[in-house]
């Protein structure tokens, strides 16, 4: 076996971005940037009111004005003030040529064409200058952001309509085991247990940046895992294998893809849970990963190697999804044993409050798990207010 270290760096040095694509903005979010973003246009275009009121010139402050015409937002610039005139002034509209002041509507009255001031008025000019925000040529989001809603926002002002990107990781889903059934299914058939781990890894999966592109759940017959094995690789770029990993004489998964021109990457961690996880890879780049079927296993690994292989190949760094924190434990976790362990916890004001349940097939206790936390092999037990490595889970 190997350590959970030295199967990270396997997986980290084979993934490799997907191929970028040109997309149209509408369709871009959820996506990492394949090139940087530059502004197309100066933000804003032109000196611009910050308020609703008059554009004058700084000398006829004080002064009854003639005013001369409106400016809306959207407006054409063109206009102008000379002395003794006022322009009318929205949010947004382009400042007349030759006001350098916008008196804000409150304290201004006007009686037809005729604006007086009745107020006090603050030094601000409440004039926005033009590329105040950005200039055009700016870079406005770099190479590998990911393109959420506030991201959205700056790509739009660029004035760009597509963006290059890195394609989402396509994955799919095969759970194996006779006992298996879909969700709602087990009440009325004896002897079943719910898929309960299929659509977790589908959430999880969209979570860090990819596509659902199958699922299925097929019996513990090699033919027909190997079968539906092959169909779902068709049209994906991750096969998540759940299940039938370990040494049990009806553990096929791992086998059913041999002589499928899959080179393993590892198989087999010193890590609990999650000992049996192994990972394969082919020559056009597509990566199978097979999980324990314990419900919590899955998770574990999962989080450990699915979440950084997708940010990877959807253009992000392996390690952004392992970033490892020190928390305090407010209670003590046993000695690991040999194996490297992540154990379950929660979040408790900025600390670590270790589960008591830390078995491989719990799921109630995964509801309420929001950290892993990580004891190395051999290690002695970790007491209450030492610190420990955590990872969000």
């Amino acid at each position: 076996m190997i350590t959970f270290d030295e199967a990270s760096a396997i997986l980290r040095g084979a993934a490799r971005p997907l191929e970028a694509v040109e997309i149209s903005l509408a369709e871009a979010s959820g996506h990492r940037l394949a090139g940087d973003v530059a502004a197309r246009i100066d933000a804003p275009r032109s000196d611009v009111s910050a308020m609703d009121g008059y554009a004058v010139r700084n000398g006829d402050l004080h002064a009854p004005l003639s005013v001369v015409g409106t400016s809306y937002a959207g407006s054409p610039p063109g206009l102008s003030v000379e002395e003794g005139e006022a322009v009318r002034i929205f949010t947004g509209a382009p400042v007349p040529q030759g006001a350098d002041w916008v008196i804000v509507q409150e304290i201004v009255e006007r009686e037809g064409d005729i604006m007086r001031l009745t107020g006090e008025f603050s030094e601000a000019r409440h004039i926005r200058p033009r590329g105040s925000d950005f200039s055009e040529g700016d870079i406005l989001l770099e190479r590998g952001a990911m393109l959420g809603p506030r991201q959205m926002v700056a790509a739009a002002a660029a004035g760009q309509a597509s963006l290059s990107v890195w394609g989402k990781p396509r994955v799919a889903i095969l759970a194996t085991g006779d006992e298996l059934v879909a969700p709602g299914k087990s009440p009325d058939i004896e002897g079943s247990i719910p898929d309960s781990i299929s659509l977790a890894l589908a959430a999880l999966s969209r979570n860090y940046g990819a596509e659902i592109a199958g699922h299925e759940i097929c019996a513990d017959d090699p033919a027909k895992i190997a079968q539906a094995a092959g169909s779902l690789l068709s049209s994906c770029d991750v096969l998540v294998m759940v299940g039938g990993a370990s040494v049990g004489e009806r553990d096929f998964a791992s086998s059913s893809i041999a002589g499928g021109g899959f080179e393993t990457l590892f198989a087999k961690v010193a890590m609990r849970p999650g000992k049996p996880v192994w990972c394969a890879k082919d020559a056009k780049g597509r990566f199978v990963l097979g999980l324990p079927g314990n419900p919590t296993s899955a998770m574990v690994t999962a989080r450990l190697f699915l979440a950084p292989l997708l940010t990877a190949l959807a253009g992000g760094e392996y390690d952004d999804a392992l970033v490892w924190k020190e928390l305090e434990l407010l209670s003590s976790m046993p000695a690991p044993g040999p194996r490297e362990h992540f154990g379950r916890g929660r979040l408790v004001d900025r600390k670590a409050e270790p589960f008591a349940n830390q078995q491989s097939g719990a799921q109630a206790a995964l509801a309420a798990a929001d950290v892993l936390l990580r004891q190395p092999g051999g290690s002695v037990e970790a007491g209450k207010g030492e610190t420990i490595a955590a990872l969000d889970f």
